[in-house]
């Protein structure tokens, strides 16, 4: 079981006494390690797979992690607990979060519903920008443990007051719609393990072993919910990397890894230094970047695939041209090799989404395919959240948003006036929307025509929550909801409000895939992402429906696409590719400094002495260079403008700090991706002519570039 891993991996797979922390340097196959980990703790000491846990931070790691373990056990990776911390805690909610009030159907709310509730606990009048604000900063005192009454306990100013008082109210609303945000699923389950000992006593009984992807990237409050889950036993294997920690603007803090050896003293620390990815050249480049950073625990990568090619360093004279550069090179290393390589195997990487634009229009201009990554997600399109807010009111009944947002998509006739009259009617009888439809006094409160609408609906979602609790398997899935949409006039609504009937047919199109999507889980062909557990065994369609809330985006299901990646450096985070371009690395976009007046720094910038805050941030950008540097794997080339976009000014920019870091002088080129395209092309022309006439002597090799003084 331990073929093919090397020492540091061997040790790191084997080490089952205590609490482990394994510092995997990026490319340097954590993966591996830890599906090794989990079939070691399986086939030698007879662990059942029901009693492991792997926790990872997106569903698509989950589901690779669990397609690499079935390749070691086979079928037992189905018993398998491998999920985000985000599942496991509703898979603990759903069992135990009655204890806390919580009926087993509670609804998860999304971020659209988050606002709606916010806008409605400030009075109703606030707009979307402010209301986003304080969701923004109630979801970092959620990640710092603080609920309504510490947060107004702490609050130094009159704005956190007034958030504190908001978010209490927010808390109310939450409470009455049985419904739970994205913070919760963290917050509430430890609060459940915290205060309910027994609660606490069948979880670490039954989870014999946890292990934890990205270590590096939990928050203060999933590393509580950690510690609760293993106990003073302390059987966990983290897995991460100090040098890749990238999300503090969320919570993220590097104090988890601090602590880890002081709450368990007994720790043990493994090193994976070797890099399976990555050149030497690329390697050195990025362990030269890191090196000004403080070391928690001081690791060094290395690569034994050779020096590779060296590090290029392009510039340009605004962002236009480096989109031309970027372009010219993709074109120059396909055009260099035979055959070439795939569109799929570039990437251009940038610090921030509107970077992206004038290089689609360079790729655009030369019609290479190209993807931008981090796109709408397909749970984010509007039709299909207005069919998921019908299977979270069948799941849930006490859901105010979902029961707004179902009986209005389509519209039944019931105005805003009637809907305000309802909600005027439950807050005074304190019951949900749903409820107060069947209210023996609510025909005092509104119109009889509204009434027998309002009636009608709430009978209509009663039938559809019982068909589907009775609608088990596949095609009896597809069948139901094939006449479900036929009943609301679904497709009839989609036309009706748009303008276009192509844009309604692509509409519909989604609605159409996501149908199918659900009817495959109702069969159980694919991972309950909710709980983390693949079944043979059909489901029924409302099972189904009480998962996908949790689910972020089902765009993976697509097959990879031939075409380059655009994406910011955040969202590249764990993926590779052979050829890589950074972009935009000037001083004040990478680093970032978003206070910064004077793109050249000024004298001022250089001799002020930063704020502790500020250095934290430096290191922050510095691991944000790093992991774009580490993307690569064959080729990477660092490019920078002369002058940028700052608004609609056009001002100064000069190379970004970490280019100078990166140390490249002694192995690097300054590189004309034009002329070196240019060069290729006529080489190739004189060899075609060269095999034309025999007479005429081949060309020499072009140069890769000229030398960097």
């Amino acid at each position: 079981m331990s073929k093919g891993l090397n020492l540091a991996q061997m040790q790191a797979v084997h080490y089952t006494q205590g609490a482990c922390l394994v510092l995997a340097g990026a490319g340097s196959g954590k993966t591996r390690v830890i599906t090794h980990k989990i079939a070691h703790l399986i086939d030698a000491h007879g662990l059942a797979p029901q009693r492991i846990a792997a926790i990872t931070f997106t569903n698509k790691a989950a589901a690779e992690m669990r397609e690499r373990a079935a390749g070691l056990i086979g079928r037992r990776a189905k018993d398998l607990l491998l999920c985000t911390f985000h599942a496991l805690g509703v898979r603990l909610l759903r069992q135990d979060g009655q204890r806390l009030g919580l009926k087993p159907q509670f609804s998860i709310l999304d971020s659209d519903d988050v606002l709606s509730i916010l806008k409605d606990a400030a009075g109703g009048t606030t707009d979307a920008a402010t209301a986003r604000q304080w969701q923004w900063a109630l979801s970092r005192w959620k990640n710092m443990g603080l609920n309504a009454a510490q947060a107004l306990a702490q609050a130094s100013n009159d704005e956190e007051h007034q958030l504190a008082r908001i978010m209490a109210r927010y808390e109310e609303r939450l409470a009455a719609y049985q419904s739970v945000d994205f913070d919760d699923l963290i917050g509430l389950p430890l609060k459940l393990l915290r205060d309910y000992p027994d609660v606490r006593d069948k979880w670490q009984t039954q989870l014999g072993y946890v292990l934890v992807d990205e270590y590096q990237d939990t928050n203060a409050t999933q590393y509580e919910l950690l510690k609760l889950l293993v106990g003073a036993r302390g059987h966990f294997t983290a897995v991460g990397d100090d040098d890749q920690s990238i999300y503090g603007w969320r919570g993220a803090t590097l104090d988890n890894l601090k602590r880890l050896p002081q709450d368990f003293p007994q720790l043990k620390v493994i090193k994976l230094e070797q890099n399976y990815r990555s050149t030497s050249a690329i390697l050195r480049a990025a362990n030269n970047v890191i090196g000004p950073n403080p070391k928690l625990f001081p690791k060094t990568l290395f690569s034994e695939l050779g020096e590779g090619e060296p590090v290029r360093v392009i510039d340009a004279d605004n962002e236009e041209h480096e989109a031309e550069r970027a372009v010219a090179r993709i074109q120059s290393l396909r055009a260099a090799s035979n055959p070439p390589p795939a569109w799929r195997d570039f990437a251009i990487l940038y610090r921030a989404n509107h970077q992206a634009k004038p290089f689609e229009k360079a790729l655009r201009r030369a019609n290479i395919p190209y993807k931008v990554s981090g796109g709408t997600g397909f749970f984010d399109r509007a039709e299909v959240r207005d069919l998921c807010a019908w299977f979270r009111l069948w799941s849930n009944n006490d859901d105010d948003p979902a029961f707004l947002r179902a009986i209005t998509s389509p519209r039944r006739g019931i105005g805003p006036q009637t809907l305000a009259q309802l909600g005027q009617f439950a807050s005074q009888h304190k019951q949900s929307l749903f409820g107060a439809l069947f209210n023996a006094m609510l025909p005092a409160a509104v119109p009889r025509r509204a009434l027998d609408g309002l009636h009608e609906f709430g009978r209509c979602v009663n039938d559809l929550e019982y068909r589907a609790r009775h609608t088990l398997g596949a095609e009896a899935a597809r069948a139901f909801l094939a006449d479900w949409l036929q009943e609301i006039g679904y497709e009839k609504h989609l036309y009706e409000s748009e303008d276009s009937d192509k844009v309604a047919a692509a509409r519909w199109s989604n609605v159409l895939e996501f149908c199918d999507w659900m009817a495959q889980r109702a069969g159980g062909q694919a991972d309950d992402a909710a709980g983390g557990v693949v079944t043979t065994q059909a489901k029924s369609l409302l099972e189904v429906a009480q998962t996908i809330a949790l689910l972020s985006t089902i765009a993976d299901r697509e097959q990879e696409q031939d075409c380059v990646t655009l994406s910011t450096l955040h969202a590249a985070k764990g993926l590779e590719w052979p050829h890589v371009m950074l972009v935009g690395v000037t001083e004040g976009m990478l680093p970032f400094q978003p206070g910064q007046a004077d793109p050249d720094g000024g004298s001022e910038a250089a001799t002020r002495t930063p704020s502790a805050d500020e250095l934290q941030r430096l290191q922050e950008e510095r691991r944000l260079m790093y992991v774009g540097i580490t993307r690569a794997q064959r080729t990477l080339a660092v490019s920078w403008s002369k002058r940028r976009k700052k608004g609609r000014e056009i001002v100064p920019a000069r190379p970004s700090r970490f280019i100078a870091e990166m140390a490249l002088q002694a192995g690097t080129t300054r590189e004309d991706p034009r002329a070196k395209l240019k060069a290729l092309r006529a080489e190739f022309a004189a060899k075609a002519q060269a095999q034309a006439d025999p007479k005429v002597a081949p060309p020499p090799a072009t140069g890769a570039g000229t030398p960097a003084p």
